[in-house]
Parts: C-alpha cells; sequence; structure tokens
C-alpha cells in the first residue's frame, strides 16, 4: 500500500472510509494523488443508516475497551447511555441491533433506556 494510506489511515477510521488500490476503485471512490500520479482510492462509507449505528457502536466499543457482549452489566448500561447521546436511538431499528450487539434483549436496553 502506499505511504499516502498509511498516513490517512488514522482519519480514515475515524471517517469509516477504507483506502483501496487505485485499480480497485470503484465509481464513487475519491482518487488521492501524490506527486501528480494516483496513489490511492479513498472508499467513503455509504449513506445507509446501519453502517452509521455500526460506527457508532464501534466507537463505544472503543471508548470502553471491549466488545459490548464482553462488558459487566454497569459498562452495557453505561454503553446505551452513550449510544443515547450519541443520537443512536433516533435510527430506525435501533433499539434491535443495539439488543444484539450487547447479547441482551430489546427489553433490557429499553429498561437501560429509562433508567435515571
Amino acid at each position: 500500500m502506499h505511504p499516502l494510506a498509511t498516513a490517512i489511515a488514522p482519519l480514515l477510521a475515524q471517517l469509516g472510509a477504507t483506502a483501496v488500490p487505485v485499480e480497485d476503485r470503484a465509481p464513487g471512490d475519491v482518487v488521492l494523488h501524490w506527486e501528480g500520479e494516483p496513489a490511492v482510492a479513498v472508499r467513503l462509507p455509504g449513506a445507509e443508516l446501519t453502517s452509521a449505528l455500526e460506527r457508532l457502536i464501534a466507537d463505544v466499543e472503543s471508548e470502553l475497551g471491549a466488545p459490548l457482549p464482553e462488558l459487566a452489566r454497569a459498562d452495557k448500561q453505561r454503553a446505551v447511555r452513550l449510544l443515547e447521546e450519541r443520537g443512536a436511538f433516533t435510527l430506525r431499528k435501533s433499539v434491535e441491533a443495539v439488543a444484539k450487539a450487547l447479547g441482551v434483549s430489546r427489553f433490557t436496553v429499553y429498561n437501560y433506556l429509562n433508567r435515571e
């Protein structure tokens, strides 16, 4: 992979984008040039809401230091609060997706949401 791809990797991770070789680019990919030559293509995430929710979940997992199903109950409650603060539950079918990611029922997620 081109050194430019390595340099921008942290930025791409935050955006949910990926670097792909120029020869593998697809329509809609952004080609970045290095010294006048195509160096790397950037594939931006789709506008799908599920990918937005997946990114929110991944961010919370990273922040809490473990995959959601492995968290203790108190940390799962904290994860739900963080997701709520970040607007995750405004997305359609998000409670079901978060419940699945946590390894709990929808009822449990609703209970976590209703806690004060």
